[in-house]
Order: structure tokens, then sequence, then C-alpha cells
């Protein structure tokens, strides 16, 4: 089957293509935008038709409307509730539903020549569940999966296991209001932050505080609020947050008592996750734990699962969020369908292009580049002298890490270059980047936490001897984000690396997303020459080409 994936409704809206079993394509509409997570001033802010992906998708296969045999929407409005029947605030609730109940409408007006009934309803949860369990590498032999983000058509959690053939079980759903999402979106409102956008701010800010202390009455407002049920559910219930730390505006300072209040909500959130996934593990005795939702994104969390779950193998969706969904309703329709199904061959799955697109661009840009005799040697000496490169190579990632695709890299040996990575990007501080690291060598340096760990998804802790060696990525509580590097799938960042190590001794290179603040990923050559004429980047490493900076126009 050809199946065109979609999602539009909340946030992150994306489109997938799956042929045959196999993820040919996959793109968030915000790279073709530049509007991060498809955001617009409200109410507009959510429903956006990721056209500019869809048609890419199938432009990238070779396909017309026509051709599809299924286009299949990652929501079920039949499902849902009024949201105030459910106990939520959303003044937008019903013209959300009303969106998402004309979605054919909408997807036939802009694909030409596919049938109306051709267009198929998944289920929010189903999707993301399918965009794990049928994207991971058990997919042959079937795993459990755990979803949990802000919220579906009335649920905010699924707990279940897909067999071999691609059938999931339900085995536990948890009905809104409760919802480990939108408490975790309150808080990072409360803290000065866009929710449902900047959630990986509080995760970043929560290791600078301490848990609220057993015996205080504060903590005791957080587990009495955030509980479980014992039957692989729980409760959220309303929380002062101004009671537990004063609410900042944004772009007011925070103090010890937010990045308190941020540890301890962390905290709870990783007590109550490995209790789901004990209680989902006791009903299925399985090994595999799949993951996803936009929660699955925290991966603190997700390195505390991995040693208290009980599970021997964890893979977590890299696109976890909303715009993993577009692929999981695909594949979830796939499989209905008998297709036997591949597992996702990586996250390079956008937008590529051509060394004479490439050139082209340059040229049209007039600024002066050359063509190194060795690209990767190239980037490893200005890495080595302290420069920082704009690393543009391949295909682009789907989901929201660089991957050593469209990356930000730098010196990790020198402590003023997180400082100035922040800069570049106009962040907070606070903020971390993650070491990249060649995979032979990462359990040199990185101990706790799955090895190899090539999505950015756990935390590991930096071996002691090695936090004066890289302290630009040992984040403050001698942690890293870390992503490893398969010279046999990474060819050209592996060599990278180790022309790198031979100049510093080091194994290891900061890795960052290449965007500033408030702006989605680049995607195209245009947007990696924007990015890098308007930032303090020393090297554009564009293709097999290098823009240096201080070079003149043509």
């Amino acid at each position: 089957m050809k199946v065109l994936g979609v999602n539009a409704l909340f946030h992150d809206p994306s489109a997938a293509l799956v042929i045959d079993g196999r993820t040919v394509a996959a793109a968030e509409e915000e790279r073709f935008s530049r509007r991060k997570h498809g955001h617009r001033p409200v109410p507009f802010a959510a429903w956006e038709l990721p056209d500019h992906a869809i048609r890419w998708c199938l432009e990238e296969a070779g396909l017309e409307p026509g051709d599809l045999d299924a286009v299949a929407y990652s929501y079920d409005c039949s499902l849902a509730r009024p949201a105030d029947e459910m106990g939520l605030h959303d003044p937008w609730d019903g013209l959300r539903q009303a969106y998402a109940a004309h979605a054919p409408d909408f997807l036939t007006n802009i694909l030409p020549g596919l049938d109306r009934a051709d267009v198929r309803f998944v289920p929010h949860h189903v999707a993301h569940a399918a965009s794990a369990a049928l994207a991971s590498p058990y997919v042959a032999e079937g795993s459990d999966v755990l979803v949990l983000d802000g919220r579906g058509e009335c649920h905010s959690h699924l707990a279940g296991t897909y067999d071999a053939n691609g059938s999931l079980t339900t085995l536990r759903s948890q009905e809104l209001p409760h919802s480990l999402g939108l408490v975790f979106e309150e808080l990072t409102e409360h803290l000065g932050f866009l929710r449902a956008n900047d959630e990986y701010k509080v995760m970043a800010l929560a290791s600078y505080g301490k848990p609220f202390a057993a015996s205080g009455h504060r903590i005791e407002e957080l587990t009495e609020r955030i509980r479980l049920t014992g039957d692989g559910g729980f409760i959220t219930e309303p929380i002062d947050w101004s009671a537990l730390a004063p609410r900042l505006r944004p772009g007011e300072d925070w103090t010890a008592d937010h990045a308190d209040l941020a540890a301890s909500v962390q905290l709870r959130f990783e007590e109550v996750l490995v209790e789901l996934a004990r209680w989902l593990r006791g009903k299925t005795g399985g090994s595999h734990l799949t993951l996803a939702g936009g929660v699955a994104l925290n991966c603190v969390a997700n390195t505390r699962l991995v040693e208290r779950s009980g599970y021997e193998n964890i893979w977590v969706q890299p696109a976890a969020g909303d715009a993993g969904t577009a692929l999981g309703a695909a594949l979830q329709i796939a499989a209905d369908n008998g297709d036997v199904l591949e597992p996702m061959p990586g996250v390079a799955l956008g937008r590529g292009w051509s060394e004479e697109e490439i050139e082209a661009a340059l040229s049209t840009a007039r600024v002066s580049y050359e063509r190194p005799a060795d690209l990767a040697a190239t980037v490893a000496e200005t890495l080595a002298g302290n420069g920082i490169v704009a690393w543009f190579q391949g295909r682009s990632e789907f989901g929201p890490r660089a991957l050593g695709h469209r990356s930000l890299l730098a010196h990790p040996g020198r402590q003023e270059n997180l400082e100035r990575i922040n800069d570049v990007k106009g962040r907070e501080q606070f903020r971390p980047v993650a070491p990249m690291v060649l995979a032979q060598r990462a359990a040199d340096i990185f101990e706790r936490g799955p090895l190899p760990s090539p999505y950015m998804l756990f935390v590991h802790d930096v071996a002691a001897e090695w936090h004066a060696l890289i302290p630009a990525v040992t984040h403050v509580d001698g942690t890293a984000r870390v992503q490893t590097v398969d010279p046999a799938e990474e060819p050209l960042v592996a060599q990278m690396l180790a022309e790198f190590e031979a100049r510093t001794g080091l194994p290891v290179v900061v890795n960052t997303s290449l965007n500033t603040a408030g702006r989605p990923m680049v995607d195209s050559p245009r947007d990696a020459l924007e990015c890098f004429g308007s930032a303090p980047i020393d090297l554009l490493a564009i293709g097999p080409f290098v823009v240096r900076r201080g070079g003149t126009f043509r």
C-alpha cells in the first residue's frame, strides 16, 4: 500500500509516506513554513494543514495524489467529547473538532484525484503508539507500548501491546482531564516559558534545583495531586503553582525556588512513569517497551525507565511529539491492511539537496565558497581551532533533535563554548548542549543509560575523569544527553569526529540544532545561509562546500 499520514490538529503539523511497509519520507510543516511547531496567532495556532510537507512527500516518491491507497489522519473526532464535559477549559475546542471533521474536504482539496473515502481517521493515541511500536527495531516480533502526552480525543495516555502482525491490544487508557502532559504544560507556562513548546526548558532547569524535602508540605502537594490509581492509571488534580514558587513572566529571571519546583515535578514524573511501565510489564511479561507522546521526549525520565522499569530494551520514537503521529497513522493503516512493516530507517527522512542545487544556492547568494579536498578534515581543523561550525549534510532530520544533518558544532573542551553556542542561538544560558561521540568510544566516557544512543533520547553520566576534559557538554548535574555515531550509518560525521580526535585527543564534539531562538531548524540551503549570515558562526559546511566567515561577496 501507498499510505500518506497527516497530523494537523494540536501542533507540529506534519506528513509522512509509507510505501509497502517502508517509511520513505517524513517532514514537519515548520521546516517549510518557518513557523516553529506550526505556531500562529490564536485561534489558528494549531490548525495548519501541512500542505507543503504533503506535496513534498509525494514528490520525493514520484507519486501523484491518485496513486495513494489511503490518507491516514491522526485524530478521530467521532471519539471526542466536548472539552467542558471532560473538565477542560478550551474555548477553541468546538472549532478544533469541526476542523478535524472536515479533514477529508481539506485533504481532497489539496490532493486532487484523491477519493474522499480513502481518508481514514486513526485515533490520536493509536497513531502515537504505532509511531513507536511499528517503527521500532522490534516491529517483527511485537512490543509493549506506552503513550503519554497532553491530550487526544478524550484521553491522555495509552498502555498496550502490539503483536507481530501489527495489531494493538489496549490494556489501559487514562481519561481526561487527568493528564501528565497538561500538568507539565501548566508548569512550563508558570515558569515563564511557552506551553506546548518549551517543556524541555523545564527539564533543563530541573538540573539546577533540588526536589522538595520528603517531609515538607510542598512535596505532599505534588504526591497527592499527581498520584497513581494502582490499575495502570493516574490522577492529576489542579495544583496551586504560586504556592510552590512565584509565577514568572516571560524573560524574568528564575530563582532557586523555581529550579526546586522544576526538580520536584521532574522527580514526581519519573516516579509515576516508572510505576506505569511496571504495571504494563506486569500485565504482559514483555521484554521490549516502546514509547511515544510528548512526555517521551523527557530524556531524564527515559533513563529512569531503563534503570527501573524491568524491561530489557526501551526504544523511543525520535519524533515522539505530535509530528510523529503522521508516521504512526500511516503505519497503522498499512499494518491493518496486511503490509509487512520495516523498522524506521533512521531520522534522515526529510528534504535533501544535490551538489548542483547547493552550489546554485551559493552562487545565487554571491558568497565566496570552496570545495575542500577533505571536508571532514577541514571542519575538524576549524573545530580544533575553537571555531563554531554550521553543518548541513544529507536529508534533514524528522523530529526535534539535530543528529548530524542540521547541526551546530563546537569544541567540547572549552567551558566558554556553552555560553558561545547559547549566544549564537539566542537562548537561555542554563540550557545544555549535547555531545556527539563515536559509538565505539562512548562507553569509555559515558556511564549509566543505554548505549548506543543514536537519537539523543536518554541522559548519561559523564565519567568523573572526563568532566574537566569536555566541560562544554557536561551539564551542571554531571550528565549529558548523548548522541552516538555509527560509522556505518553516518560515515561523514564519523570521519569528522575521528579527524577531530586526531587533533585534540577528544572523540567528542558539541552538537546542537542549527537554528536560532524561536526558529525551526534550518532545512534548505537558503535557510542555512540566512542562519550563517545572521549569527557568529565561523564556517558553514554545506554539502561538499564550505563558506568561511569573512568571505567576500562575488
